[in-house]
C-alpha cells in the first residue's frame, strides 16, 4: 500500500476513535443529567396541581390532529382510544390524506359519519378538502377527507379546521394514555412561556392491549422489534430529557406533541419536508429568538403515547432513511443557526450537536470502519487500537444501554416479568454488534439520498 494511503487510513482511524469517545461521553453525561431530572419530576406534587387546575376550570381546550394515510388496520382503534381521554374539553380531527385503501370507509362505518359543513379557516395552505364529516354519536369527532399532500399538508389542514388554542399532533397508529393530555395541559397553565411539549413514546408491539388501552408492557417476541424497545428507551430518557435541561430541545416526536397554535401559525404552519416534526420545532425556536420572545419547550419523561414500530428490516430501514434525510434537510435549511450566538443554546449547543454528532455520524462511522478493516487486512492495525475500538464501540455502548434501562426502571417498573428484563439485558450486549451497525449503514446511504422526497409505507398490524 502507498505510504500516503497508510497515513490517510491511520488518520481516519484516529478521528473515528476520537469521535467514539466524544459521542459516548456525551451520552454518558446525558444519562446522568436525565437521572437528576427524572428524580425531580417524579418527586414533585404534579398530581395535586393537575387536579387543582382542572377543578378551577383554569385550562385551555385542545384539538387532536390525526393525519391518516392508508391506516385502515389501526385507525378505528386509535380514534376509540382518543375518545376515552380524560380531559374536559377537546376535539378530535382525523385528516384522511387521500388514502387509497379503506381508511375512510372504516371510519364512516365505525362512527356513523355524516357529511357536514365544518368551518375551515384559510390560515395555512394545504390540498383541497373533498368533504368534512361529523358523527352523531361523538360530537367532538371531525373527519376531513382531502387530496393527498403528505403528513405536513394534512396537519396544516387540521390546524385550519381546529377551533382551540392548543393542538396535539398524534400518529394514526398510536394509542394515548388516558391522562396524556391532562398531564400536558397543566404545564401550559403553569408556564406562559411554554410553546411546545413532547412526551415519551413507547413501543406498543408485544404489549397486552385491552379495549384500546395498553394494560401490560412486554418485550416483543421478534428481535427487530425488541431492539427498538431498547432504542426508544435510550433515545427518549437519555437524550430528550437532557436537552430540555439545557433549554435547547429540538425534537418532539411526531407520534405525540402539543403546540401553541398561534406560534405555529406565526411561522406559516408545517413545511413539506420528510422530517416535519424536527423542522417545525427548529423554526419555532428561530422565530422566538428573531422576535425576542422568551420561550421554552418541555419534555415529559412518563409515557404519553404508544406506537407501532416496524416489524421487518425493510420497513425499519426505510423509516430510518427518512428520519436521517429529515435531519439533514432541517439542518440544511437552518444552517445559518449553527454556531450562531444569536440563537442562544439552540445555535451554540443543539444545532452543532445534531450536525457534528447525529448528522455526520454515519459518514464518520463508515470511513472509520473502512480504515480499520483496511489496516487489518494489510497487517498494519495494532492490537491496542483494535482493543480500544471494541471498548469504545461495544463495551461502552452496552454500559450506556444498561444505564438507559436503569433509568426506565426508576421512572416506573414497566416490565413485571423477569424474562422481559433478562431479554433486554441480553439485547443490551447484542445491540452494538448487530442492530446499531445496520442503522449506521442506512444512515450513510441516506446521506447521499438527500433529495429523495418519498415517505414510504410501514407494515402495520391491527390493534
Amino acid at each position: 500500500m502507498h505510504e500516503y494511503l497508510i497515513y490517510l487510513f491511520l488518520l481516519l482511524q484516529v478521528l473515528y476513535l476520537l469521535f467514539l469517545v466524544m459521542t459516548n461521553m456525551t451520552t454518558t453525561v446525558f444519562i446522568l443529567i436525565s437521572l437528576k431530572q427524572i428524580m425531580g419530576y417524579f418527586f414533585s406534587a404534579k398530581n395535586v396541581i393537575v387536579s387543582r387546575i382542572i377543578n378551577s376550570n383554569n385550562y385551555r381546550p385542545i384539538s387532536l390532529l390525526v393525519p391518516a394515510f392508508n391506516e385502515e388496520k389501526t385507525i378505528t382503534a386509535s380514534v376509540h382510544s382518543f375518545l376515552k381521554l380524560h380531559f374536559p374539553e377537546y376535539e378530535i380531527i382525523v385528516i384522511n390524506d387521500g388514502s387509497t385503501d379503506g381508511t375512510l370507509t372504516r371510519l364512516k362505518e365505525e362512527f356513523a359519519l355524516e357529511p357536514s359543513n365544518v368551518p375551515v379557516r384559510l390560515n395555512v395552505p394545504h390540498e383541497a378538502i373533498r368533504q368534512t364529516y361529523t358523527s352523531p354519536d361523538y360530537p367532538n369527532l371531525i373527519v376531513v377527507d382531502k387530496g393527498n399532500g403528505g403528513k405536513a399538508d394534512a396537519l396544516n389542514c387540521g390546524i385550519n379546521v381546529s377551533r382551540y388554542p392548543l393542538f396535539c399532533s398524534v400518529d394514526a397508529d398510536s394509542l394515548l394514555e388516558f391522562d396524556a393530555i391532562l398531564r400536558s395541559i397543566v404545564l401550559f397553565s403553569l408556564d406562559r412561556r411554554l410553546v411546545a411539549i413532547g412526551g415519551r413514546v413507547n413501543v406498543m408491539n408485544g404489549c397486552d392491549v385491552v379495549e384500546k388501552h395498553v394494560l401490560r408492557r412486554a418485550v416483543p417476541n421478534t428481535q427487530i422489534e425488541a431492539f427498538q424497545v431498547l432504542e426508544y428507551t435510550r433515545g427518549f430518557l437519555a437524550g430528550r430529557i437532557a436537552w430540555e435541561r439545557f433549554g435547547a430541545l429540538l425534537i418532539i416526536s411526531g407520534a405525540f406533541g402539543v403546540f401553541r397554535k398561534d406560534m405555529v401559525l406565526s411561522i406559516g404552519g408545517y413545511r413539506h419536508t420528510v422530517g416535519e416534526d424536527f423542522d417545525l420545532l427548529v423554526r419555532m425556536h428561530r422565530h422566538c429568538y428573531d422576535h425576542g420572545i422568551d420561550h421554552t419547550v418541555r419534555f415529559l419523561p412518563d409515557t404519553m403515547c404508544w406506537t407501532q414500530v416496524p416489524t421487518d428490516y425493510k420497513s425499519l430501514l426505510r423509516q430510518r432513511n427518512r428520519w436521517h434525510r429529515g435531519l439533514i434537510e432541517t439542518l440544511y435549511y437552518n444552517r445559518d443557526m449553527v454556531f450562531n450566538p444569536k440563537y442562544g443554546r439552540v445555535g451554540m449547543l443543539a444545532m452543532p450537536y445534531y450536525l457534528l454528532i447525529e448528522g455526520v455520524a454515519p459518514l464518520v462511522t463508515f470511513l472509520g470502519l473502512v480504515s480499520i478493516i483496511t489496516l487489518y487486512v494489510f497487517g498494519l492495525l495494532n492490537k491496542e487500537a483494535l482493543v480500544l475500538f471494541f471498548l469504545l464501540e461495544f463495551t461502552w455502548g452496552t454500559v450506556l444501554n444498561i444505564g438507559a434501562l436503569s433509568l426506565d426502571m426508576f421512572v416506573k417498573r414497566r416490565f413485571t416479568k423477569l424474562k422481559d428484563i433478562y431479554r433486554l439485558l441480553v439485547l443490551s450486549f447484542l445491540e452494538p454488534f448487530f442492530y446499531r451497525p445496520i442503522l449506521k449503514v442506512e444512515g450513510f446511504l441516506a446521506t447521499f439520498n438527500f433529495f429523495n422526497r418519498s415517505w414510504g409505507q410501514i407494515k402495520r398490524k391491527s390493534i
